[in-house]
């Protein structure tokens, strides 16, 4: 290569510009950058595989057994619920398994029993039902953005864990998840949604103000956690900062809630104490952040 002018270099026989130079190589390093951050996503899916294998076997065992499993996804917005629901899913037999994501209540379910539409959703024997959001929505979004009455909410905070414990009674396996994202996170993550075409559909007028009620919502994820946390229906919080940890836990959260058969031993199914803590260990953290600070970090 041979300099031809102060902003123009020669490469084999073609005289080409310093602004063209630097373009590509900002090219070149993009998609340098592309391919690794693509690499590393199909890494990170083939690590799950393994365990969604696993899965399968766990299906095919409620299914010979006749058992019921539901699964709820909770958490803020952005935090990863849905990602989740995917990578549990992916290889399951879909006459076993139903997402069921409700939206907001209609005139006729206001005045139903609270749990009246949910309970039409429930599983038959040897199916699992993941609720993409559940009845825990009136302790969360109903009460942060006032969509319930405060004897509303006072009285599913008080009845809930007596409807579960039925549901346990009646041999139902009930896992609560609750995924938990920083606020520069979540932030992070509605930006690239905003920016992102193919994610705008995810952002809602809710969305937008989530940042905005982040010390509420805080409080009534302690206040949640610490009153419906119970032996028969436990909360499991899951760190979800980074997406492929959490996703991976939440496999092993899932398949160590029942014993099935033909289980890979060779598996890792240790759970990560960073990622994963227990509902009462996440009080017992605020409850030492308020007392520390005075406040709740997150």
């Amino acid at each position: 290569m041979e300099e031809n002018t102060q902003n123009s270099f020669e490469i084999d026989g073609d005289v080409v510009s310093l602004d063209e130079l630097i373009k590509i190589y900002k090219k070149s390093k993009e998609s340098k950058k592309s391919l690794n951050k693509a690499e590393q996503k199909r890494d990170d899916e083939q690590k799950l595989k393994p365990y969604q294998a696993e899965l399968i076997k766990l299906q095919k065992h409620l299914e010979n057994t006749d058992q019921k499993m539901i699964i709820l996804f909770e958490g803020r917005d952005a935090a990863g619920k849905g990602g989740t629901i995917r990578r549990v899913t992916r290889y399951m037999d879909e006459k076993h398994y139903r997402v069921v994501a409700l939206g907001k209540p209609t005139q006729e379910q206001k005045t139903q029993w609270f749990y009246q539409k949910y309970i039409q959703h429930f599983p038959r024997g040897g199916e699992i039902v993941l609720f993409d959001r559940s009845w825990y929505n009136r302790a969360m979004v109903e009460s942060v953005f006032n969509f319930c009455t405060q004897k509303e909410y006072e009285d599913f905070m008080n009845g809930v864990k007596g409807f579960e414990n039925d549901l346990s009674r009646q041999g139902i396996i009930i896992i609560k998840l609750y995924f938990s994202v920083t606020k520069d996170e979540q932030a992070r993550r509605f930006e690239r949604r905003k920016n992102d075409p193919l994610r705008q559909w995810k952002l809602s007028e809710i969305d937008l103000q989530a940042q905005e009620k982040w010390d509420d919502f805080t409080n009534t994820k302690y206040n949640m956690i610490k009153q419906t946390h119970s032996h028969n229906a436990p909360w499991t919080i899951i760190r979800s900062k980074d997406k492929q940890k959490a996703r991976l836990e939440s496999l092993k959260v899932i398949l160590k809630s029942i014993d099935y058969e033909g289980r890979d031993a060779s598996l890792n199914y240790a759970l990560d104490p960073a990622i994963v803590i227990s509902g009462a260990r996440e009080v017992e953290i605020m409850d030492a952040q308020i007392a520390s600070s005075g406040k709740f970090i997150g």
